[in-house]
């Protein structure tokens, strides 16, 4: 410090342990209560406040010591810590901070006080203040504005709101504008609110639709259907709600509608059809809108004009169903009208010849509907012939005029390339209707035009001079018919294939086999043998035959005793045809050659025979081998016979081998004896698969050879059977093995066929393809193997006096769970054994299985488990479940 300073170096301060020194305390109150001075404050400065009054004196611009102050005496009255601001944007009056935060607490200080208190023209000021410098802040100007409109200061607000946006940069008048239509659109005051949205429009054009909607509220319509229209018309314009342009468009043609009388300055019928014929696929809804224009006018005529329209023009259904129902309801209504008047007796003699004109047209409008509906399916596509003939349908006991125009018109405005369905029915239902009412020519005329037209498919074209000839046969003309069948056949001069599309169908209907089906039937009934003749040698020359034309042809000549003929014309189809589309000619040849000549050209049968068999499908050539050997048993050799029958064998399918070796057996037995089926039994054993057939051949053949007294024989082929038999599964075959030994055996055939019993199990044990069959063939049975072996089991458990509750024997022996369960199995194996088990077949027999068991039960512990299985054959618990079973 200099000496022409007020203060010594001893009363400077180090603040901080800077070398900056600080203004004397006596000082620094002085200037403090200076400052309070100015503002009428009493000011009691305390130690802390001292230190803060220091900080702002020696760096009175800086901001955050201002803020630090004014933080610490935030709870201090409102009048002080107001001071402390006004101190400071005196100081500082450009600082954005110090007014936002000084301008937020005004606000708070007269929050909940009434709005007309003095201390918001204070507030108000205070705003005014800080504008003159911080007119570009738009953080203030916004606070300003709010707190303006919670005053409700209409007048002060908007002209404050237009100081905003003079004041501001144009980027930042979105923000502005938000709240100044807020504000607009609080209080009633349309017209201001009108001229402040077309100077915000000026601004931001894409929220007209918002203005549209505020002028809809206010009843400002021909307005907002202006606006609404400019819009529509405007091809860049997109919506800010997401709104297509047939939205647009529905709601000003709702608009103009709804509101004839308001909306003045637009030609709503022009806009409306303009939009018609845009927005195609609405045009029911927009039709609507149109009549309900003039209803809502008082234009009754003009709108039912309207509705007549639309149900003629429409294409849609769903548009002609909406615009029919909406003509419905609207003629309902006058109608309702005037009946309610006349129950008053308010109605007048015009009124009352007007209800009922309404009458008559209402009910005529609701019996035209199908007819109106079925214009409407035409009009959408007039190249449908079903609702062609539906619309006829329509006019049935009506003026026939009217039907023959309708088919006149429907055969003119279908063509025949692009119909819906098949147009050959027109013509037909055409050609009918006049032969319905005896008009022969007419319809005569009717089918020659229907011959020259150019049909998409040839079945049409054929189907037409099918019902030609038809018509003169039912008419008794069979000339005509002739002639028009030979017409029909007659080889054009550039001939066609049958499905070549690029050739017109009259060039190709020659080979159609409908035509020359009639064409064979008529002659064979009304022309000689010679033309009939030529006709069916027509067909298969142009290779168009099928089988039954074929076997027509042939009983054809064989009733007028041609055979020779019959059978060349067999030969002809065969030749024409592969299997299996020959089979039934071949067997029909093969019945009548052999009926007709039997034995007399054998050699010539078996040819035929051979020539049926050389490549003939195996699933189809039982009927063949069977009457081939028919045949030489009857007209030919035994020998040849069997040597066919055994040919059968291996050239069926597989599915009747077993068949076709039943009868070979049947036949050999009858014819040679039973001894000469042994081979036949052999072979059927080698060939059949080894499954039941070859079982059931095996045990066949055993039992023959058991009856011949053959039983070393029999006892081979039991043995031989046994390799394909799993004990498990075939218990059948065993059995009757076992009961065959019993008859005709001894010991030890007997011990002899249960090693073998114990050797294939082990066999097909190791197997596992025979386990995976197993298991899924007895699957199904083994529910119903338990459910016997616990009746079983239980009656056993009864007769030795055990407890059934899973204590005792009961539930050990079925479910192999119990001390006894081995004891058990071989005592169920032991009366197996004694062929009693398998007597079982009533739950009456139970008590004799019980008593037979006793004997062996009462030698074995049950509640001791054995150290190894008794000797059998039965491996497992569950055969216990198998025995019963069986």
């Amino acid at each position: 410090m200099t000496e022409g300073n007020d203060v010594t170096m001893e009363e400077s301060i180090t603040v901080n342990n800077n070398e900056q020194v600080t203004e004397p305390p006596s000082k620094t109150k002085k200037l403090a209560k200076k400052a309070a001075g100015e503002f009428d404050i009493s000011f009691n400065m305390t130690d802390e406040e001292l230190a803060y009054e220091e900080d702002i004196l020696r760096n009175p611009y800086v901001v955050k010591g201002w803020l630090r102050y004014a933080e610490y005496k935030r709870s201090a009255p409102p009048a002080a810590l107001n001071m402390i601001y006004e101190r400071a944007v005196k100081q500082l009056p450009g600082s954005y901070k110090l007014w936002i935060v000084y301008l937020k607490l005004r606000k708070r200080q007269v929050r909940g006080l009434c709005i007309t208190d003095p201390v918001y023209e204070e507030v108000n000021n205070t705003f005014e203040r800080s504008l003159v410098f911080m007119f570009k802040m738009p953080r203030i100007w916004l606070e300003y504005l709010q707190f303006l409109v919670d005053q409700q200061k209409i007048t002060r607000c908007r002209h404050a709101f237009d100081r905003a946006l003079r004041s501001l940069p144009v980027t930042q008048h979105t923000r502005v504008w938000k709240l100044y239509l807020k504000f607009i659109q609080m209080h009633s005051i349309p017209e201001t609110c009108c001229r402040v949205w077309r100077r915000y429009l000026k601004l931001e054009r894409n929220d007209v639709e918002d203005f549209i909607t505020y002028l809809i509220s206010i009843e400002k319509l021909d307005e907002a259907a202006v606006r609404l229209a400019d819009i529509v018309n405007n091809e860049d314009f997109h919506s800010k709600h997401g709104k297509s342009k047939f939205q647009l468009w529905m709601d000003l043609c709702n608009l103009l509608s709804k509101h004839p009388f308001q909306v003045t300055s637009l030609d709503a019928e022009a806009i409306i059809r303009q939009g018609i014929s845009r927005f195609t696929d609405q045009r029911g809804q927009l039709w609507n809108a149109l009549a309900d224009y003039y209803i809502r006018a008082g234009l009754f005529d003009r709108a039912r004009d309207i509705y007549m329209e639309a149900v003629k023009v429409v294409v849609r259904v769903r548009d002609f169903t909406q615009v029919f129902d909406a003509y419905v309801v609207f003629e309902e209504s006058l109608i309702k009208h005037l009946l309610s008047k006349s129950n008053k007796g308010e109605l007048s003699s015009e009124q009352s010849l007007e209800l009922e004109l309404m009458l008559c047209r209402f009910e005529e409008m609701i019996l035209q509907r199908p007819m109106l509906l079925n214009s409407v399916l035409l009009r959408q596509n007039p190249h449908n012939v079903s609702e062609w003939l539906q619309r006829v349908k329509l006019l049935e006991g009506k003026q026939a005029l009217k039907i023959v125009k309708t088919y006149q018109k429907a055969i003119k405005m279908v063509d025949p390339q692009q119909a819906f369905g098949k147009l050959s029915e027109l013509y037909l239902e055409f050609a009918k209707y006049y032969i319905s009412n005896n008009q022969l020519d007419d319809a005569r005329t009717v089918f020659e035009k229907a011959v020259e037209v150019p049909f998409k498919q040839v079945e049409e074209l054929a189907n037409i001079w099918c019902e030609y000839a038809e018509m003169e046969i039912n008419v008794e003309c069979y000339d005509r018919a002739l002639k028009l069948m030979q017409r029909a056949t007659t080889p054009p001069p550039k001939k066609a294939a049958y499905f070549d599309t690029s050739e017109p169908p009259q060039n190709r209907v020659y080979r159609s086999l409908k035509i020359w089906s009639l064409y064979a039937d008529l002659e064979e009934s009304m022309g000689t043998f010679k033309t009939a003749k030529a006709v069916y040698d027509a067909i298969i020359d142009l290779r168009i035959a099928t089988p039954q034309i074929v076997m027509n042809y042939a009983v054809f000549l064989e009733e007028n005793n041609y055979f020779e003929d019959s059978f060349k014309a067999y030969e002809k189809g065969i030749s024409l045809f592969k299997w299996p589309n020959v089979s039934e000619i071949w067997n029909t040849y093969l019945v009548k050659f052999t009926g007709r000549y039997k034995g007399q050209k054998l050699e010539r049968t078996r040819d035929l025979f051979e020539q049926c068999l050389d490549g003939c499908p195996p699933e189809l050539a039982k009927n063949v081998f069977l009457l081939y050997a028919k045949m030489e048993e009857e007209y030919g050799m035994a020998r040849h016979a069997m040597a066919i029958y055994d040919r059968s064998t291996s050239a069926v399918s597989k599915g009747e081998q077993m068949e076709m070796f039943e009868i070979y057996l049947q036949r050999a037995a009858e014819i040679y004896g039973v001894t000469y089926t042994r081979q036949i039994y052999e072979k059927a054993i080698e060939t059949l698969p080894a499954d039941e057939q070859a079982r059931a051949m095996c045990l066949r053949f055993a039992d023959l050879e058991t009856k011949l007294g053959e039983i070393d024989r029999a006892r081979a082929i039991y043995a031989h059977c046994s390799q394909m038999c799993d004990p498990r599964v075939t218990a059948h075959f065993w059995a009757a093995w076992k009961n065959f030994e019993v008859r005709h055996g001894n010991e030890d055939t007997l011990r002899e066929m249960l090693r073998i019993k114990r050797s294939v199990q082990a066999i097909f044990n190791t197997k596992v393809n025979y386990m995976t069959k197993q298991m899924l063939e007895t699957a199904a049975a083994a529910a119903s193997a338990r459910r016997a072996g616990r009746e079983v089991v239980h009656a056993l458990a009864l007769h030795e006096g055990h407890d059934t509750d899973g204590e005792g024997l009961g539930l050990d022996l079925l479910l192999g769970e119990g001390a006894g369960e081995v004891a058990a199995v071989a005592a169920v194996h032991r009366l197996q054994e004694d062929g009693r088990l398998l007597q079982l077949q009533h739950p009456v027999d139970l008590h004799r299985v019980a008593h037979d068991a006793r004997h062996v039960l009462e030698h074995v512990d049950l509640r001791q488990r054995p150290e190894r299985l008794p000797e059998t054959d039965v491996a497992v618990p569950g055969q216990v479940g198998h025995a019963v079973a069986a």
